[in-house]
This record gives C-alpha cells, sequence and structure tokens, in this order.
C-alpha cells in the first residue's frame, strides 16, 4: 500500500539517502562523475534538514520512505522528487508530484515551477510543465548544475 506523509525532522537522513542513492542512479550520463560526487557530498546538516520545516513529504510502502518530495511556497516551486532506484519506473515519482501538485492548488497557487534536471525534464514534460530554455541551477553549496526550469498552471 502507498501512502504519503508530511517529513518530520527526524526524517532527514533517510530523505537525504534517497536523494543520494536516486541521484547516483538516474543522473548518470546526464551530468558528469565529479558533478554527481560534490551533488550528493556531505550530510543532512549541511542545509537539507532544513527543508524538512517546509512542506516536504515522503511516500511510503508498507510505511517504508520510498520517494519524496517538497512543495517551497514562497517560491511556489516543486522540488526534491526522488524516488529509491529499486522503486522508478512504478508510477511513484508521478504520485508524489501530484499530491504536491494538489497541495499547491487547496493553498492557493495558481502555478507552480520547478527546475528540471537534465534526465528528469521528459518526465515533467509527460505530467503538464512546459518549459525548454537550458539554464543553470545554483545550489546553496555552490554547485551548478544545468537544468530546464518548467512551469505548470493549476488553474
Amino acid at each position: 500500500m502507498f501512502t504519503i506523509r508530511r517529513a518530520t525532522q527526524s526524517d532527514s537522513q533517510t530523505a537525504f539517502d534517497i536523494r543520494l542513492l536516486a541521484i547516483r542512479h538516474q543522473c548518470v550520463g546526464a551530468y558528469t562523475t565529479e558533478q554527481i560526487q560534490v551533488w550528493t557530498a556531505g550530510s543532512p546538516e549541511n542545509g537539507y534538514s532544513e527543508l524538512m520545516e517546509k512542506h516536504f513529504y515522503l511516500g511510503c510502502i508498507r510505511g517504508n520512505p520510498v520517494a519524496t518530495g517538497m512543495l517551497d511556497l514562497e517560491k511556489s516551486e516543486i522540488g526534491a522528487i526522488f524516488v529509491l532506484p529499486s522503486f522508478m519506473q512504478l508510477g511513484i515519482g508521478m504520485r508524489v508530484l501530484r499530491h504536491l501538485e494538489h497541495l499547491a492548488r487547496d493553498l492557493g497557487l495558481e502555478r507552480v515551477n520547478l527546475e528540471a534536471t537534465l534526465n528528469a525534464a521528459e518526465f515533467y514534460r509527460r505530467c503538464g510543465f512546459v518549459g525548454d530554455t537550458p539554464a543553470i541551477y545554483h545550489s546553496p553549496s555552490g554547485l551548478q548544475l544545468a537544468c530546464i526550469p518548467m512551469v505548470r498552471e493549476l488553474v
């Protein structure tokens, strides 16, 4: 059984680990080995644990977290959608994304945006997001990665 629940501060390591494994599995080929190593370095204490204070959610199968996703209300932005490699291609990422879109709509947002990784842009297009112009994502850690800014109207 698949459920989605709000993450708590105690989930920060689990969420960080899901992110790390998803990036190291799914982003190979879209980014260099060096970029992936820098991107996945560190620990939740390096800023990731602070995300748990936002609308951060865990997708769970039989209570075990297998996916993450976040809604940043200040930026009207969806992010941190990551799925454990062994659960990819099962529709879990889409279910987390739809949950966040419904939440955004319920909270009064008319549109949401995101910065898609190069390997995920097609997934987001299939989910109704629009955007094709490459840009550079500047992470809080200073890492710069190619991305595709995208937007989806919710109304």
